[in-house]
């Protein structure tokens, strides 16, 4: 049985993992309304004038939109291929199987700078055009394997019962899927899917490999970062983005169960 001391050990250390992962964002977002150009403390005072610049800045703007496209359709990429990928893994046994298995994880275990270079040089030898192209097939190399992860994981936690269950009593092979297998995978496709899109959404290394001339959002804080005098400018964009961010993984959270089966209600 846990004693008193115990348990106040155990919830001082939750604390202090909390603060480890928690203070310095909450530092960048009050620095986002630091009254001052230079990050000092204390905060001199508290202004909202930040936000406006930064949010008007035409650079900025472009730079979101193509991270927000290139976070789209590489997630859209990874749906499809990581969710056929788990299932060609799972459901058949052939040679190999776990060498296949291993080469589908391996690019995210890679250091990115390897990937960046590899693709790189790729796009090169084929005289591709770098823009948002290269961008999306260069995340969708590691975001795939998130989904695939996510979907192995759970049709592992499936029992092949409920799929034989279903052609027993009349069902298709499209109607299977359709009202069992994908309702029991579906938590599985919303994490990959909001994982896959936050991976690509921030990525840096590969993309500066990748993206030639454009900027995604992650470049243009990375590259303003070193710009004193834009500082402020970033942390209030940092600040929006972090909020924005919190609505589709709430969202994610709400409409699963822990069952692995949507809402209905």
């Amino acid at each position: 049985m846990e004693t008193r001391a115990t348990r106040i050990g155990l919830g001082a250390l939750t604390a202090l993992v909390l603060c480890f992962l928690y203070v310095p964002i909450a530092i960048i977002c009050l620095y986002a309304f630091n009254a001052s150009n230079v990050q000092s403390w204390p905060i001199p005072g508290l202004t909202t004038k930040w936000f406006s610049p930064a949010i008007h800045d035409e650079a900025m703007q472009q730079a979101l939109w193509l991270s927000l496209k290139a976070g789209g359709l590489a997630t859209g990429i990874a749906l499809v291929l990581g969710s056929m990928a788990a299932f060609g893994v799972h459901r058949f046994r052939f040679f190999g199987r776990e060498s296949v298995s291993f080469l589908l994880v391996l690019p995210i275990a890679l250091p990115g700078i390897i990937t960046g270079m590899a693709l790189n040089s790729f796009f090169v030898f084929w005289s591709a055009n770098f823009g948002l192209f290269t961008v999306v097939v260069g995340h969708a190399t590691f975001c795939v394997v998130v989904v695939y992860n996510n979907v192995l994981a759970r049709l592992r936690r499936v029992p092949g019962s409920l799929g034989e269950a279903s052609a027993d009593l009349g069902a298709s092979g499209l109607q299977t899927f359709r009202y069992v297998t994908l309702p029991t995978i579906s938590t599985a496709l919303i994490s990959g899917a909001v994982l896959a899109f936050a991976l690509s959404f921030d990525e840096v290394i590969v993309t500066t490999f990748t993206a030639g001339a454009a900027n995604t959002l992650p470049l243009w804080i990375f590259g303003n970062i070193r710009l004193g005098q834009e500082l402020p400018q970033v942390n209030a964009i940092v600040l929006i983005v972090l909020a924005v961010t919190v609505v589709p993984v709430a969202l994610a959270q709400r409409l699963s169960r822990e069952s692995g089966i949507l809402r209905t209600e």
